[in-house]
């Protein structure tokens, strides 16, 4: 049976699957040859309007009584309808005119499921805080092309969406409470969930407990398990700095603007986990957040401090700016210790990665390369890209210390983000198979599905990895 997505709002009665209006997409190769199928009334239409098939070229075909027919899609250069991706759909939820569509061009299952992913993520908006102003919803839905995997469409649109929200959220709204809230939220799905702070924290985890000792918001240890005996075991590590205001080192006034998508990769690593549970992967998954609060108080961390790690490393503050690796180094610890079969770490970590490579391209450390490597294949192919760059050991001096075992930042101006995932790889010692990613979380300009705001950077290429790997 065919299903309908992004269902029309109430009120709006959504025609049967046979009366949908016919959705035909177009590349500018094939238009000649498409062209010549259409009614002669539609490809005069066409004509006249100057429509070949242009990337994200809209064209609505009225009847003969000024009612809509359908309408034409153009993917612009793509060699063919099966090699779109998300983005190539996802303006159409919103652009196309009210009604009930279905495609007209045949796709295969991989690009099928990803236009539906597309067409979902393109009804994503954050608006709950406005009083006026909001967008309407759209008013369009999608009848599913047979080929598409909507269980898997809806299930990424949901977990990228949910991530979304939380990055978007403003920190007063969202601090480390709140994070342990969603983390809660979350760990309804069968999970066992703990939560370390206060005397615990201090004891245990010091690196973090430091971070955030300037907050009167307290920090603390999120640590959710999903038990299943036997299975291949998943580590998640995301950096939950909920706001950072760079503590005693302050950040400048423009720098801070973004500071509340400093716990990005929390977020993201709770959307990858709910995909996961969603989908029962068959692991046995853990996620680990260290969520804090950076701030400036009396109980705050100081340049020249020397701090013990959970790991014993006694580590002296170059730079209260660093705040992400100190938390992660204990997270990481503790993560290690279990001997997880895949550990991997998500942060919004250095700003030497967003110059290397800009906002929409995370990079990829991982003591695998072949692994990193492999990451980034499945990345391209699901248009969630990384990178890989090397964990390059030369650099690793940068992070010597004359009164600690280790500084958590390096006096070189180069190498920023391989100097702090060779910070992290310290702390890093059973784990085989240990990634870190090095992300953004934040889409800088206005796109199609890809509004301005935050982003669920690489949930659906781990998913894929860790799917590739453990079925």
């Amino acid at each position: 049976m065919q299903r309908l997505i992004a269902v029309l709002p109430a009120g709006r009665t959504a025609p049967d699957a046979a009366s949908a209006l016919q959705l035909r997409l177009i590349t500018e190769s094939d238009w000649g040859a498409v062209r010549a199928t259409l009614p002669e009334r539609a490809a005069r239409w066409a004509e006249s309007q100057g429509f070949n098939g242009q990337r994200h070229r809209l064209l609505v075909l009225p009847e003969s009584d000024g009612s809509l027919a359908g309408a034409l899609w153009g993917l612009g250069e793509l060699a063919q309808p099966d090699a779109l991706t998300a983005w190539d759909a996802a303006p159409l939820s919103e652009r196309l005119p009210a009604g009930t569509y279905a495609l007209a061009t045949p796709l295969r299952a991989a690009a099928a499921t990803q236009f539906c992913l597309g067409w979902l993520l393109g009804t994503y908006r954050f608006d709950r805080l406005r009083s006026v102003g909001a967008r309407a919803a759209p008013q369009t839905a999608l009848v599913a092309p047979e080929a598409a995997d909507l269980r898997y469409a809806e299930a990424a649109a949901a977990a990228m969406s949910w991530t979304r929200d939380l990055i978007n959220t403003p920190a007063n709204e969202l601090g480390p409470l709140e994070l342990e809230a969603a983390a809660r939220e979350l760990a309804q799905q069968g999970a066992e969930i703990r939560v370390i702070s206060g005397a615990e924290l201090q004891q245990g985890f010091p690196l973090i407990a430091a971070v955030g000792g300037g907050s009167h918001r307290p920090p603390r240890l999120i640590d959710c398990r999903w038990h299943r005996p036997g299975a291949p075991r998943v580590t998640l590590v995301g950096k939950g700095v909920c706001f950072d205001s760079g503590g005693l080192d302050l950040k400048g006034s423009s720098a801070m603007l973004l500071m509340k998508k400093d716990m990005g990769g929390a977020a993201c690593v709770l959307g990858l986990a709910r995909l996961l549970q969603q989908l029962e992967t068959p692991v046995e998954l853990r996620v680990l957040i260290p969520a804090v609060e950076n701030s400036v108080g009396g109980g705050a961390y100081r340049p020249g401090d020397v701090w013990r790690s959970r790991k014993g490393l006694r580590v002296e503050i170059g730079n209260t700016d660093a705040e992400g690796r100190l938390v992660l180094a204990d997270a990481l610890a503790e993560a290690d210790a279990g001997h997880p079969d895949l550990l991997i770490d998500l942060a919004t970590l250095t700003g030497a990665a967003r110059t290397a490579l800009g906002p929409d391209l995370p990079a990829v450390f991982g003591s695998d390369e072949s692994l990193a490597r492999q990451l980034a294949t499945l990345g391209a192919e699901h248009a969630d890209p990384l990178w890989p760059l090397p964990l390059w050991k030369p650099y690793d001096e940068e992070l010597s210390s004359r009164v600690g075992d280790l500084n958590n930042v390096s006096a070189s101006p180069f190498a920023g983000a391989i100097i702090a995932a060779l910070f992290l790889q310290r702390f890093v010692s059973s784990s085989t198979r240990w990634l870190h990613v090095d992300l953004f979380a934040w889409n800088p300009k206005e796109r199609p599905g890809r509004p301005q705001g935050a982003e669920a950077q690489c949930v659906r290429a781990l998913y894929q990895l860790i799917r590739s790997l453990y079925g």
